[in-house]
C-alpha cells in the first residue's frame, strides 16, 4: 500500500470519527450548528469532490467525498437543533456557494470553479466562526481539531498536485486551524 493510499484511508477514518461527538453534542443540544454553513459546505464539497476527482486528486478526494454525506446529515440536524441567528451576510454566503457551483456546471472551468469554491467555502465558514467567537462553547472543538489532522493527511494523499486538487482542501485545513485557535482563545478569555 502506498503512503498516499494509507494517508487517504486514515484521513477518511479520522474524518468520520470526528463527526460522532459533534452529532452527539447536537442531539444533546450542547452544540448549535449554523445551518447555512453546513448547507454551503455540503453543496461545495459535492462540487469540490467532482472537480478533484476529475483533475487527478485520486484517493485525496475520498475524505471529502465521505464528508459530503456527513455535512448533509449535520445540515439536516441543524434545521432542528441549530442556531436561528441567520443574517443577511449568511444569505450572501449561500448565494456565493450557488454561484461557484454554477461556474463549474455552466462554464466547465475547473480552475475558476475551485478558486470560487474555495473563497465561498471560507466565506461560508465565517457565520460559524462569528458564532463561535461570540459563543465559544456552542461548538464541539474536537470536530475542528480532528479536521486539522485529517486535512493534513488528506493533503499528503492527493494523487496529482495542482491548483484544482490542493487549493480547496488546503482552505479546509486553514479554516479548521483558525477555528481551533479562535475558540481556544475565546474560551480562555471567557474563563478569566
Amino acid at each position: 500500500m502506498s503512503i498516499k493510499t494509507f494517508c487517504g484511508i486514515i484521513a477518511t477514518i479520522i474524518s468520520l470519527i470526528s463527526f460522532f461527538p459533534y452529532a452527539r453534542d447536537i442531539l444533546r443540544k450542547k452544540t448549535q450548528p449554523h445551518s447555512y454553513t453546513w448547507l454551503i459546505w455540503t453543496l461545495l464539497q459535492v462540487t469540490g469532490v467532482i472537480v478533484m476527482f476529475n483533475t487527478g486528486a485520486g484517493i485525496g478526494a475520498l475524505a471529502l467525498a465521505v464528508g459530503v454525506f456527513v455535512c448533509g446529515y449535520i445540515f439536516i440536524l441543524s434545521l432542528k437543533y441549530g442556531t436561528k441567528n441567520i443574517t443577511t451576510f449568511d444569505t450572501v454566503c449561500l448565494i456565493g456557494a450557488l454561484a461557484a457551483i454554477g461556474v463549474y456546471a455552466f462554464l466547465h472551468d475547473p480552475v475558476l470553479c475551485v478558486v470560487l469554491l474555495t473563497i465561498t467555502d471560507f466565506v461560508g465558514f465565517l457565520p460559524t466562526l462569528r458564532k463561535a467567537y461570540v459563543e465559544p462553547y456552542s461548538e464541539t472543538l474536537s470536530l475542528f481539531l480532528l479536521g486539522v489532522v485529517w486535512s493534513t493527511l488528506n493533503m499528503v494523499a492527493i494523487g496529482t498536485y495542482s491548483i484544482t486538487t490542493t487549493l480547496y482542501p488546503a482552505c479546509i485545513l486553514v479554516a479548521n486551524a483558525l477555528f481551533v485557535c479562535v475558540v481556544w482563545i475565546r474560551r480562555k478569555q471567557i474563563k478569566t
